[in-house]
């Protein structure tokens, strides 16, 4: 089982888009708790993240979030992104057999322009990152944010796709 870390500031709309696709995994057995770690939202992300039945960590980041944490194996998202079909079952079979971080295949929809992947940089966390919640402590530890755990990561790919979400 997984849970599902999302840390957010003003974007209640992708909040609730991402959500949505973890209803599946949610149905499955798979999510077993949704926390949202919110960095000073003045929308209603709180209201959107209570409403789904999600914990709301107001303080703290996802440092906060990760020590909330009841699994063993988290999944960080970016507000926005929506995984796609067979995730769950993918990610399952992962945190079944390496200990070693993964990331989600990025849908065709989601393929950014050839200037951007020539001239610009990926966001780290993009494509989402299962990682196990002690190596997520560790590299929280030193203060990084949800994009600073999962930038510098060997990560494995998973054979599920993601919809990234769109440039803030």
């Amino acid at each position: 089982m997984l849970s599902v870390l999302i840390e957010t500031r003003n974007d209640e709309e992708g909040l609730a888009r991402t959500l949505a696709s973890l209803v599946g995994g949610a149905v499955e057995g798979v999510v077993r708790e949704v926390v949202v770690c919110d960095l000073g939202s003045t929308d209603h992300s709180h209201y959107v993240a209570e409403h789904a039945g999600c914990a709301f960590v107001g303080s703290g980041g996802i440092k906060a979030g990760i020590e909330q944490a009841k699994s063993d194996w988290l999944l960080l998202l970016e507000p926005g992104a929506r995984l796609g079909e067979g995730w769950a079952e993918e990610a399952m079979r992962h945190t079944g057999r390496l200990t070693m971080a993964a990331r989600f295949s990025r849908a065709r929809e989601s393929n950014r322009p050839l200037w951007a992947r020539i001239f610009g940089r990926p966001r780290a966390l993009e494509q989402g990152l299962v990682i196990t919640k002690r190596q997520a402590t560790v590299l929280a530890r030193n203060g990084a944010d949800a994009e600073g755990i999962a930038r510098g990561l060997a990560m494995k790919t998973l054979n599920a796709e993601i919809a990234v979400a769109p440039r803030r």
